[in-house]
């Protein structure tokens, strides 16, 4: 959100200095050069900045809808375990044999997959 404040606010200026005719004090005409950068800069900041968040963010959206009961889960604090029952914002999540817990859904960072789960696997034996 930074990004964008900072990004408003540069524009705010290229524009202010576009209304007085090109020209602010002292500048001697660089101002024409000085737009068409910051919109390169902007068109950078967008595609290498705030797309790739919106993607993540959109990802990780559908993966909460997608959450089924059954999934192995990681949390954010690193605990793995498997998904119980699904209410509107909570998870129970099952860690052990007698042991549920209930998460809120934001605190899930990721649905275990066979392929990651294998390859946990084999690190954990070539540490034994």
């Amino acid at each position: 959100m930074n990004v964008l404040y900072s990004a408003s606010l540069l524009m705010s200026f290229v524009f202010s200095v576009y209304a007085q005719g090109g020209k602010s004090p002292g500048s001697g005409g660089m101002a024409g050069s000085f737009i068409p950068m910051m919109v390169v800069m902007f068109i950078v900041i967008y595609f290498f900045m705030i797309r790739p968040e919106q993607r993540k963010q959109k990802d990780k959206k559908n993966m909460m809808e997608n959450l089924k009961k059954g999934d192995k889960i990681l949390t954010i604090g690193g605990i793995y375990g498997t998904v119980g029952n699904i209410k509107d914002d909570t998870v129970m999540v099952r860690i052990g044999d007698n042991t549920t817990v209930k998460f809120a859904k934001s605190a899930i960072s990721s649905v275990i997959t066979n392929k990651e789960e294998s390859r946990e696997n084999k690190n954990n034996e070539g540490k034994k």
